[in-house]
């Protein structure tokens, strides 16, 4: 076992087998470097026990919140605030939203949020929160949503508040609050102070929401009225005149002109097809104001919430954290565009959207039975996990949803994130595509694309971990992992393994049972009833997906010839154990790495590490 040292203090490296066995298995001198910062970043994360700043800024503001319903699970034995913590939103590793609303507090609001330099969204509306406005909270800058409205807060605007030079969002509304109001507050986009004692409305000639206007005298009324009907006259006037202006001149040009249809504008922009759009009062009745009872699921672009439409359907609704930056709104287009492009029953069906200035929301079917990954692992008491035919069913399932993306779409579209988690299962329990928001439409000219690492670990394919090239044999080595899943019952990483072993990665644990010809270890325990052959089947067809150079890996259609029994997987199996064999005797010749790496030796920059860095 290595010890790596990081600010003068000594943690263990679980990570050194597989960095020792991976990264010089790619046979790329180059790549190695950048290996050891990508997993770096993993044996980081995974190893420090101790609070970071934010995790203890979390910490305070739940004690002062006065949690008593015990909602926050937030404890003390964390690896990150960003990884399992309920209501937190990341980006990179540093927490950019809260959404606290509705939730039964009743103390106060603790100056420690401050700590948390890069919040962008702060929601605790329709709590009993009391006492002053924090000072120090004019000092994040880069908030852009606050919303404290319906509490019992008192006291004045702050006046440091008017460093909050960012907000784009801000609601005050119904606390017991007084005084003035900082003057550039009213050129917010969005603000509401109604149902308090602040100085607008009437007595200082400025409103006191954004969505209001102030009374006007009499006679200004009567000259505002005067004006709007003579500009309505004149403009009607300008429009008839235009309309026969414009009939003169076609009827002339018809009878010398030829006309030819060129591709217009039009062309370019995104068609919305059958697609709804739902007004934000639609969705705010169906989710009961996003009421966190509903969350159903969170993502790297936002939560998702249950929701029931008038006539009684049942939705997945959506809602996009980031619609502030290029990348929520990006998210947006793409998945709206993607419907245009790709309509299988094998992929998720978006049934409508919304968009405002300030929301981007997106309306799926309800899948009843969840995720696969729910059923795998996460059944509650009573509850029936997945038999052998189902499992068997997912698998081509996906399999021909994928093959869908990369081969029959043009431009193809790369999944990016497959995993067990992003299948989704309908009543019949058939198999559905899901999470559209990591993925990626690449023009067919190009090869891969290089822009950022998105993904899940355990399940990224190494070329794409260490370089951010993605291609469609990204997802292939996804789908790989993705079929252990189904087979074990397992996730892909496990650090509860190294109690008995160094393979935390399910990849090496699979590969390590085959050699110790232990397929019975492979199946999930859970599984009384299977076909060994099928099983067999489908794990040769997982390690040919996984293989480490993209070139080895079959395309999605040959995969689903393999997993009908007519793609010759014999054959190919054949050739992977050799190929196997001679990488294992490799990997006994390989150099040992450092038994210790002190700071002066490390050259890794482990604070700027994000699987979501622009690469």
């Amino acid at each position: 076992m290595c010890f790596l040292y990081r600010n003068g203090e000594s943690f263990h490296d679980p990570l050194r087998g597989f960095i020792q066995r991976n990264c010089f298995r790619w046979n790329n001198q180059k790549l190695i470097l950048q290996c050891f910062m990508a997993l770096a970043f993993v044996g980081i994360t995974s190893s420090t026990t101790q609070p970071d700043i934010e995790g203890g800024a979390l910490l305070q503001l739940r004690d002062s919140l006065n949690d008593s319903s015990n909602r926050l699970k937030w404890t003390r034995d964390f690896v990150s605030p960003c990884y399992s913590w309920s209501y937190v939103t990341c980006r990179g590793q540093s927490v950019v939203a809260l959404n606290l609303a509705s939730s039964g507090f009743t103390g106060t609001l603790s100056p420690a949020i401050t700590k948390l330099k890069f919040l962008v969204t702060l929601e605790l509306q329709n709590n009993s929160l009391s006492g002053a406005l924090p000072d120090s909270l004019g000092n994040m800058v880069n908030l852009q949503t606050l919303n404290l409205s319906v509490n019992s807060f008192s006291g004045s605007i702050p006046a440091s508040w008017s460093q909050l030079s960012n907000l784009k969002h801000l609601d005050l509304s119904s606390n017991n609050l007084t005084g003035s109001i900082p003057t550039q507050f009213f050129s917010i986009p969005t603000f509401d102070f109604s149902g308090t004692q602040l100085i607008c409305g009437k007595s200082l000639n400025q409103p006191c929401s954004s969505s209001s206007r102030l009374p006007v005298t009499s006679s200004k009324k009567k000259l505002r009225d005067i004006t709007l009907t003579a500009s309505c006259v004149a403009s009607i006037i300008l429009f008839l005149g235009a309309m026969v202006m414009y009939h003169h001149h076609r009827v002339r040009r018809t009878k010398y002109d030829i006309f030819f249809d060129v591709a217009g504008e039009d062309d370019r922009k995104i068609s919305f097809g059958q697609l709804k759009r739902f007004s934000l009062r639609e969705i705010q009745l169906a989710t009961d104001s996003f009421n966190e009872s509903n969350l159903i699921g969170q993502g790297g672009f936002g939560k998702v919430y249950r929701g029931l439409l008038p006539d009684k359907t049942k939705v997945a609704v959506k809602r996009l954290a980031d619609y502030f930056s290029p990348g929520g709104e990006a998210a947006f287009q793409r998945e709206i565009q993607l419907i245009s492009v790709a309509v299988h029953k094998n992929l998720l069906r978006l049934i409508g959207f919304c968009t405002t200035s300030s929301e981007r929301i997106l309306v799926y079917p309800y899948m009843e039975n969840l995720s696969v990954a729910y059923r795998l692992r996460d059944l509650k008491a009573g509850e029936e996990g997945l038999d052998w035919p189902t499992r068997k069913r997912v698998a081509f399932g996906s399999a021909h949803g994928l093959e869908y993306l990369h081969e029959h779409c043009n431009p193809k579209i790369i999944h990016r994130d497959l995993k067990a988690a992003n299948i989704l299962l309908d009543n019949n329990f058939e198999p559905v595509l899901g999470d559209f928001g990591l993925a990626k439409l690449v023009d067919t000219s190009l090869t891969h694309v290089t822009t950022q690492v998105r993904g899940t670990m355990g399940h990224i394919a190494p070329e794409y971990l260490c370089t951010g090239k993605s291609s469609e044999k990204t997802d292939v080595f996804g789908y790989g992992i993705t079929l252990l899943e189904l087979v074990t019952g397992q996730r892909a990483i496990d650090f509860s393994r190294l109690e008995e072993e160094e393979n935390i990665l399910l990849l090496d644990h699979i590969k390590k049972l085959l050699r110790e010809q232990r397929l019975r270890d492979i199946v999930d325990s859970n599984l009384t009833t299977y076909d060994s052959k099928e099983v067999e089947t489908i794990v040769q067809v997982a390690l040919l997906c996984t293989q480490g150079s993209p070139e080895d890996r079959p395309a999605m259609s040959e995969v689903v010839k393999m997993l009908q029994g007519t793609g010759g997987l014999a054959e190919k199996w054949t050739e992977w154990e050799q190929l196997e064999e001679v990488r294992n005797k490799e990997a006994l010749l390989l150099p040992t790495l450092p038994a210790t790496w002190d700071e002066e030796e490390t050259t890794v920059d482990q604070e700027s590490i994000r699987l979501s860095t622009a690469r």
